[in-house]
């Protein structure tokens, strides 16, 4: 048996003999260069960024790009480092799953160190503010969601554990950008070297939002009279703190049961999934698709790897832009936030399942290429139409990926602003109302309608993890399934909720419809099918 470890990794033939490659480089050499000149701190250390960002680090190191590694910083949920992490010396296998069922595997040994970026762990945050007041540090990238930013709910005022951070000042805070306001602190009273916190998350303006959330903390924080002006003037200033856009594409579901078979049968210890208390669904290994995209403006005072040589596009804001607005508003999260409400509701449990029904392969079409595609403006860098080419024909439907549908689901609230809301304004802007769409509308009365958890044959499900699950659960059962005549103006609070559409609903010509369908589809048993075949066929 071979074992994912520093040790393990010593016969290098028995992992060679199962097709597993190895960095080609010393890791422990990389770990120990890391931690005396960190470079490049990240957080949100789950599936996408072990194998995507961390992907890219191990073939830069591999190139002889890059002498140092990731260090691996986490606020929520530090069970990944105690049970993923610590046990595996920070080695990742990461295996590659392509549509003919065939596999790609290596060991990526880049994920040089971990930090539990937490008050209550002092060594932890002790070594944060270590790395942060070192001149060498780069960059500081984050995969926490488009949730993670967040500050606020949806009435306006700042979640509980905000308040209790923004309460509580630098030294007691525990959210991520209380965690890393704090540590921008330190690092200017360290004399303030220019320093990148760059966001690789799935939401529209991702550096805007982080950069946003950051100087409201600080902003709070000066209020309360824990900072100084100096500091809010320093951080405020792009020359030395840049928060540049991305836009980052790579579906790398939760880690599947047969692939954990396969490292099994290779001779690989130790590969079983575990479930964290804080619900993260993650193992030794990541399995993810092979397409990948990442486009970064390039700001960076303070220098950066050279990332451009691990296959991510370098450019500028208006490059990212686009290629963010064709992705998240378009081509690829529009249809996924389409179909996986609607694939909840029909009993599919995996997402590319979906792609063979009739009617939500229609709707994904609609969506992405009647709806969609002729807002998108071309990037440069790659052809849209390709793109989406790409998406339905091969990517959305491996069903090797094992996505399920329930982790499309998750946290959609937070998304759906971005992905239809800014097509929504589009066509708000192009023709003065959007009430000429037909497939984005019956997507949101989908939504809606999953918010019931009760499938379309009345039996009941978990809704997917979101932070305004039961607000909206609650607000939708007011209209009572079975009577549609039930449905008055139940739905007006949220539909014309501009906190989570980021426009009015009403005011751009579309609520009317998504009530129209929605009651369509809460009037019996079967109501959701027969209302997808009257308006898809």
């Amino acid at each position: 048996m071979m074992k994912l470890s520093l040790n393990g990794l010593q016969d290098n033939q028995a992992w060679k003999a199962v097709g597993i490659a190895l960095p080609d480089y010393d890791v422990e050499a990389l770990q120990k260069r890391t931690k005396e000149k960190p470079e490049w701190v990240h957080f949100g250390i789950g599936n996408i960024f072990r194998i995507f960002l961390g992907g890219i680090a191990d073939d830069l190191i591999t190139q002889g790009l890059m002498d140092t590694g990731i260090i691996c910083a986490e606020t929520f949920d530090t069970d990944i480092i105690d049970k993923i992490y610590t046990p595996y010396d920070n080695l990742c296998l990461g295996v590659i799953l392509h549509k003919d069922g065939s596999m790609d595997k290596r060991v990526i040994g880049s994920l040089a160190e971990c930090v539990k970026a937490r008050k209550d762990d002092g060594t932890g945050w002790a070594r944060l503010k270590e790395i942060f007041s070192a001149p060498s540090l780069k960059m500081v990238s984050f995969t926490i969601t488009e949730k993670g930013y967040n500050l606020r709910k949806t009435d306006g005022s700042y979640l509980e554990y905000v308040q209790r951070d923004i309460e509580n000042g630098p030294d007691e805070c525990s959210g991520a950008i209380a965690v890393v306001t704090a540590m921008l602190f330190e690092r200017w009273n360290a004399g303030g070297v220019p320093i990148t916190l760059s966001s690789m998350d799935n939401c529209s303006h991702n550096g805007s939002l982080l950069r946003s959330s950051v100087i409201t903390m600080a902003n709070e924080w000066g209020k309360h009279g824990f900072l100084e002006d100096d500091f809010l003037n320093w951080v405020q200033d792009e020359t030395k703190v840049s928060f540049p856009w991305s836009m980052i594409d790579k579906i790398t579901p939760r880690p599947a049961e047969f692939v954990a078979e396969v490292l099994k049968k290779d001779g690989v210890e130790g590969q079983d999934i575990i479930v964290t208390s804080k619900n993260t669904y993650i193992a030794p290994f990541v399995n993810a698709e092979k397409p990948q995209y990442l486009v970064i403006e390039d700001s960076f005072p303070n220098g950066r790897p050279a990332l451009e040589h691990g296959g991510v596009y370098m450019t500028d804001r208006e490059t990212v832009d686009c290629s963010e607005r064709m992705k998240v508003t378009a081509c690829l999260n529009p249809i996924h936030t389409a179909l996986a409400p609607y694939g909840m509701l029909l009993g599919y449990e995996y997402f590319a399942d979906i792609m063979n029904d009739p009617e939500l392969k229609i709707l994904a079409h609609n969506v992405g290429y009647i709806e969609g595609l002729p807002c998108v403006e071309d990037p440069g860098i790659f052809s849209p139409k390709a793109f989406l080419d790409e998406v339905i024909e091969e990517r959305l439907p491996n069903k090797y990926l094992g996505d399920t549908t329930a982790r499309i689901c998750t946290d959609s609230s937070q998304g759906v602003g971005v992905r239809f809301g800014e097509t929504i304004r589009s066509y708000v802007n192009e023709y003065g109302t959007a009430s000429g769409l037909k497939a984005i509308p019956l997507a949101l009365a989908g939504w809606m309608r999953y918010f019931y958890a009760v499938d379309d044959m009345g039996k009941p499900f978990t809704l997917a993890p979101d932070p305004l699950a039961q607000e909206l659960h609650d607000v939708v059962s007011e209209v009572k399934l079975g009577e549609p005549e039930s449905l008055r103006d139940q739905l007006h609070a949220i539909l014309s909720n501009k906190e989570i559409f980021g426009i009015d609903l009403y005011e751009a010509g579309v609520a009317q419809k998504i009530e129209e369908f929605f009651k369509e589809e809460i009037s019996g048993t079967g109501a959701v099918r027969a209302t997808l075949k009257k308006y898809l066929n």
